[in-house]
C-alpha cells in the first residue's frame, strides 16, 4: 500500500509577531564557559597529598561503635541525641557491629570479665581505628581504683587509648570536646590545645606536698 505524501521542507523564516531574542535565552554559553574555566587560574585546583585528602575523610565520618558500659553511656547517648547534635561533627551514625565502626567510646567501668568482651570486640573493628576512654572508671578505675578487685585499673591496659576524658560522669559537652581532640590527632596536629586561665590559677591554690 502506498501513500501520497508531499515532501516537507522545514522553513526558517519565524513566523509573524515572533520575537527571535526568546532563542538567546536557552544560549547558555556551555562551552565558552568551559573554555574559561580550563584557562583561568589556579583557584580551581587544590594541591595536597593523598594521606592529608584521606585524613580530612576520615575525620569528618568517624562511626563510633554501639558499646555502653556504665553511667557514663547515658552521657554519650544524650550526646548523640538532638540537643547536642553530634551529626555534625560527622560520628552520629553508632554501628551495631564493629566491623562497619571505627571508633570505640568506652563509657563506663570495665570489669575484669568485660575486657576479654572489650579486646575481642576492638580487634574486630577494621584499620585505622581509635579509642576514646570516656570517664574515671575507664581512664583508672575511677573510685573502685582501691578495694575494687573486679575493675581494671585503666582500660590502656588493655587496648591502645587516643584520647582521655576526664570527669564522673563527663557532661556531653565534654565528649564532644574530647571528639574535636580525636579530629586533631587525626588530622596530624600536635600539642594544640591550651588550659585556661581560671584552670591554671585553681591549679596553683592546690597544695602540694612533695615527697
Amino acid at each position: 500500500m502506498t501513500q501520497d505524501r508531499q515532501d516537507y521542507v522545514e522553513s526558517t523564516t519565524p513566523p509573524a509577531g515572533y520575537d527571535p531574542r526568546r532563542e538567546q535565552c536557552l544560549d547558555f554559553h556551555v562551552e565558552e564557559d568551559l573554555a574559561a574555566m580550563a584557562g583561568s587560574d589556579d583557584k580551581n585546583f587544590i594541591l595536597t597529598k593523598v594521606d592529608t585528602l584521606f585524613d580530612w575523610a576520615r575525620l569528618s565520618s568517624v562511626w563510633p561503635v554501639t558499646f555502653g558500659l556504665a553511667c557514663c553511656a547515658i552521657e554519650m547517648m544524650a550526646a548523640s541525641a538532638t540537643r547536642y547534635d553530634i551529626d555534625r561533627f560527622g560520628a552520629g551514625a553508632f554501628r551495631a557491629t564493629p566491623r562497619q565502626a571505627d571508633l570505640m567510646i568506652v563509657s563506663g567501668t570495665v570489669t575484669a570479665k568485660m575486657a576479654t568482651r572489650l579486646k575481642r570486640i576492638y580487634d574486630q573493628m577494621p584499620e585505622p581505628k581509635w579509642v576514646v576512654a570516656m570517664g574515671s572508671c575507664a581512664i583508672g578505675g575511677g573510685p573502685y581504683f582501691k578495694y575494687g578487685y573486679h575493675v581494671v585499673k585503666g582500660v590502656d591496659f588493655i587496648v591502645p587509648v587516643d584520647v582521655y576524658i576526664p570527669g564522673c560522669p563527663p557532661r556531653p559537652e565534654v565528649l564532644l570536646d574530647g571528639l574535636m581532640r580525636l579530629q586533631d590527632k587525626i588530622r596530624g596536629r600536635r600539642g594544640g590545645s591550651k588550659p585556661p586561665k581560671w584552670v591554671l590559677d585553681y591549679a596553683a591554690k592546690i597544695p602540694y606536698v612533695k615527697r
